[in-house]
């Protein structure tokens, strides 16, 4: 086997099933409108939810960042590359979040592997959401330990599950906070009520929660309401509602050492530029401080589902800035995506093996930079399209 010549077979079934991906070139900063292959268009699927990633004052702080600090930290955090910034960082990130200590990684992709596979083993469970993010899943394999999934939301299979799995040894739930393509929510009591009825540990991935979601935009997991002792690993991640880059695990002095000593995918990796970490301290400053910032987004969020919901388009039950509209069929997502971008409309058709079989959509993503009018604009194309939405596929 010396060639690739039978990848691309491989390449044009994916092709032909209307689930091949290409990139994009963006020309421009992130924003409500972006430069896309020369074309300006109303951005509909970015993560920036609280529209910081391009913020003036966060802008600031990343080039004051770099003048102080360079452009590379030169090497992983247990070389050289842990600066002041790097701390300071964490150390508001455990405050934000109420807990004793953060970590930072590379990405939140990484703190999942990581955590994960630091924590468990061969002889380990993990009971993890169906809906999970790869991330997770990916983390769960690589552990070796026992991977069982439960019916997305499900805690009654989830309680079928941990009492199948009681003579194993340590057991790990894991979930996303705010489900990445369905915009749903997890219970965070519900989740932490049973975890602590079978002695098992809880890690919440709260990528998509932080910055838009409680009290200050600390997410779900309420400092106020559950402890350490409740929900045991808090993941986030930086390159959302905050605006930057990266990720980070929250939790107990114990813990962050463990992870310190253990976790691969921080120990062999090089630590973000210092400049990220002093741009996202000035971004969660702003986060925490300009509650204006969510106030605008739940108002787009509500102005959109109202709209919707009048011309009867699918929609999932989600008060979340992901607003997905299930379209079914792969190629039929990716015709109306592209009738959306004719009419100066950026929004991604997601389709298998990110979401279930049968069920491509459209993931609309709000954020606080959108004006009324740009929903009026979306509501409007969506109205257009609507023949073609409701269209038979030939998949």
């Amino acid at each position: 086997m010396n060639d690739f010549h039978e990848l691309e077979t491989e390449l044009s079934l994916r092709e032909q099933r209307g689930q091949y991906r290409r990139r994009r070139i963006v020309q421009s900063p992130q924003g409500r409108e972006i430069l896309v292959d020369d074309r300006w268009l109303l951005n509909f699927c970015s993560n920036d939810y609280l529209g910081l990633a391009n913020e003036p004052r966060v802008r600031a702080a990343f080039v004051k960042g770099a003048e102080q600090w360079g452009a590379g930290s030169g090497a992983s955090h247990l070389v050289c590359g842990h600066t002041k910034a790097h701390e300071q960082l964490e150390e508001a990130l455990a405050e934000f979040t109420g807990r004793p200590r953060c970590l930072l990684f590379s990405s939140g992709y990484a703190a999942n592997v990581g955590v994960i596979n630091s924590l468990l083993g061969n002889k380990d469970s993990v009971l993890q959401d169906r809906l999970n993010h790869a991330s997770m899943i990916d983390g769960g394999l690589i552990s070796g330990a026992r991977l069982r999934r439960y019916a997305h939301r499900d805690i009654e299979d989830l309680q079928s599950k941990l009492s199948a799995s009681r003579r194993e040894g340590r057991r790990l739930i894991v979930s996303d906070g705010t489900f990445s393509m369905d915009g749903t929510t997890c219970d965070i009591r519900a989740l932490s009520k049973l975890a602590a009825r079978h002695d098992a540990w809880l890690m919440i991935d709260e990528a998509h929660s932080l910055g838009v979601l409680g009290a200050n935009g600390r997410g779900l997991i309420d400092p106020q309401q559950f402890s350490c002792d409740d929900v045991q690993i808090v993941i986030g991640t930086l390159g959302k509602a905050l605006g930057t880059q990266g990720g980070f695990v929250a939790g107990s002095e114990q813990l962050i050492e463990y992870l310190i000593q253990s976790a691969r995918t921080y120990i062999y990796t090089t630590a973000v530029p210092a400049a990220v970490a002093v741009a996202t301290l000035t971004s969660l400053q702003l986060a925490q401080s300009e509650e204006e910032r969510r106030e605008r987004l739940q108002q787009r969020i509500r102005q959109f589902r109202t709209g919707a919901g009048q011309l009867g388009l699918q929609l999932i039950d989600s008060a979340t800035p992901i607003q997905p509209i299930i379209i079914g069929g792969d190629a039929l997502a990716m015709r109306v995506s592209r009738k959306l971008e004719e009419r100066g409309l950026l929004i991604s058709a997601i389709r298998p093996p990110t979401v279930p079989r049968g069920s491509a959509r459209l993931r609309i993503t709000l954020t606080a930079a959108h004006e009324e009018n740009d929903v009026q604009r979306l509501l409007a194309a969506l109205e257009e399209l609507q023949p073609v939405i409701n269209s038979e596929t030939t998949e």
